[in-house]
């Protein structure tokens, strides 16, 4: 794909993008866009590069935030909490980086990383560990590939910072959870460090250009008076679950996570009917009239009915009108392995997956 540079007129477009693929979670992408904006002006472009012009024995370390997103609209970041996180697991390693990566393609976790690589100098790998947002450190491709995710960093604006080294990734979640709760519910991270060959064996490749483009469409759309989710649902190859009135939301923060439902009763052509969706952090599962029609690892995310902006879990309210739409995720996930972390009997529902096309085909 070669080179780009990322430029502060390129984070509307990013954020846009970002959060519909963050399926509601990722953290406030408002936040996410100004902190990259701020990085770009002072410290100039970023540089995007394709993940084959990573040199195979050259570190890349990944960035993002930890916590449960509804924090981030209060608690906000002082900006250097990343730099100074980035630079002590170099110190730790005893070697330089030659680039950042995203750990998720997801709102603010797409944005965050593109102000620390301007404050670090360094260039972008446009990939990330999982195609969309998913609410647990152990929840990654680079983990499906054995890559472990410590030694890690979290720093807070306080000016903590915890190093963690841990025998599983499983316990690097337990342990990193816990230290992000004591820093009041979110952190900045990094974590699984890696090689450029690594990087090119696990990544989910080419994820924020392809949330660019995402908000170019919808941009695109909006200017021309078009239906945004529609231009949403071709770009992404998605289905069009819903379209309701949000009638409830139950939500609370616990353990270091946004959980809880939304209910919407149908609009329109869905009049009559209604919808539920189960959320940590990221929407899990849609059930129409108590039915499964969409589950994790594939994407379900609300849209505005007339802009196309994707309404996180903390921008949840009553008597918003949204568009639910499902769409296919990345290859990885829907392996035996890639089940095995992010199925939804993992986070404790009696489902068994079906690709979304599946379920769409017999609905």
């Amino acid at each position: 794909m070669g080179e780009r540079l990322l430029t502060a007129d390129d984070m509307e477009k990013l954020a846009i993008g970002a959060t519909i693929l963050g399926t509601g979670g990722g953290g406030d992408p408002y936040i996410g866009k100004l902190m990259a904006i701020q990085a770009i002006e002072e410290y100039g472009p970023v540089r995007l590069i394709d993940v084959e012009d990573v040199p195979d024995d050259e570190l890349v370390i990944p960035t993002a935030m930890m916590g449960a997103p509804t924090v981030m609209l209060e608690k906000i970041p002082n900006g250097s909490e990343l730099v100074k996180a980035f630079r002590a697991i170099e110190d730790f390693m005893g070697r330089k980086a030659a680039a950042t990566i995203s750990a998720e393609a997801g709102g603010l976790n797409s944005t965050v990383p593109v102000g620390a690589a301007a404050k670090l100098g360094l260039p972008l790998v446009d990939a990330d560990g999982m195609g969309r947002a998913f609410p647990e450190i152990q929840m990654a491709s680079f983990s499906v590939y054995g890559v472990p995710a410590t030694p890690m960093v979290l720093t807070d604006e306080k000016g903590n910072l915890s190093l963690l080294q841990t025998i599983s990734n499983l316990w690097t979640e337990k342990l990193a959870r816990a230290a992000t709760v004591a820093m009041g519910c979110s952190a900045m991270i990094t974590l699984y460090p890696m090689t450029g060959a690594q990087v090119k064996a696990c990544a989910v490749r080419g994820t924020l250009s392809y949330a660019i483009r995402l908000g170019e469409a919808v941009l695109e759309a909006r200017a021309r008076k078009e239906d945004p989710v529609a231009r949403i649902v071709e770009e992404t190859r998605g289905f069009r679950l819903f379209k309701g009135k949000i009638v409830d939301v139950l939500r609370r923060t616990t353990a270091g996570f946004a959980r809880g439902t939304i209910k919407l009763e149908g609009i329109d052509d869905c009049k009559g009917r209604t919808m539920e969706i189960e959320f940590q952090n990221e929407n899990l599962v849609a059930k129409e009239d108590g039915q499964v029609v969409a589950s994790v690892p594939d994407l379900i995310t609300l849209l505005e009915v007339e802009t196309g902006t994707a309404i996180t879990t903390e921008g949840l309210k009553y008597g918003y009108r949204a568009t639910v739409i499902g769409m296919p995720c990345a290859s990885v996930w829907r392996t035996p392995a890639g089940l095995k972390v992010v199925g939804p009997r993992y986070f404790g529902y009696d489902v068994d997956y079906a690709p979304i096309e599946e379920r769409m085909a017999t609905r």
